[in-house]
C-alpha cells in the first residue's frame, strides 16, 4: 500500500490529488471513474484539514492500494489523529428540501457516500480512519 503524510493544511490538497492520481495512472484508471474518486478525496481531505486538530495542525496520513485480482478495486484509507468523529453516524441530509431549509453540513459525506461503492470508518489506536472504495 503507497503511503503519504502531509500536514492536515488546505494547502497540502495538491499534494494529495496527485499521489492518488499518480496511483490511478498506474491501471489507467478511466477519467470518469478518476474524476470521482478525486471529488470524494477531495472532501474527506478538505474535512479532516478544517475539524480533525482544530485549533491546532496535525498530520494526515493517504494510503492507497490497487488491487487486480478479479474486478480492479481501488482503496483509499485517511487516517489522522484529530479528534474522534465518524462522519457516517450522521443521518444523510434531506436532498427533498431547498438549500434555505436544509441543516448546513453533511453534503460532503453524502456524496462520498454515492461516488464511492464502500465507505467505512473505524477509530483504532487513537486514529480516525476513513476507508474509500472503487470498483472498476
Amino acid at each position: 500500500m503507497k503511503t503519504i503524510t502531509v500536514p492536515a493544511l488546505t494547502e497540502q490538497l495538491d499534494t494529495v490529488l496527485a499521489f492518488v492520481q499518480t496511483e490511478l495512472d498506474q491501471i489507467n484508471c478511466p477519467m470518469k471513474i478518476c474524476n470521482q474518486i478525486a471529488i470524494a478525496v477531495e472532501e474527506i481531505f478538505v474535512n479532516i484539514a478544517h475539524y480533525a486538530y482544530r485549533p491546532d495542525v496535525g498530520d494526515a496520513t493517504i494510503r492507497c492500494q490497487v488491487n487486480t485480482a478479479g474486478k480492479t478495486e481501488i482503496i483509499i484509507e485517511f487516517l489522522d489523529s484529530g479528534k474522534p468523529y465518524d462522519p457516517l453516524k450522521n443521518a444523510d441530509p434531506d436532498t427533498t428540501l431547498s438549500a434555505e431549509e436544509r441543516d448546513i453540513g453533511g453534503l460532503g459525506i453524502f456524496m462520498v457516500k454515492r461516488l464511492m461503492d464502500d465507505v467505512k470508518y473505524e477509530y483504532k489506536d487513537g486514529k480516525n480512519i476513513l476507508t474509500i472504495q472503487k470498483i472498476m
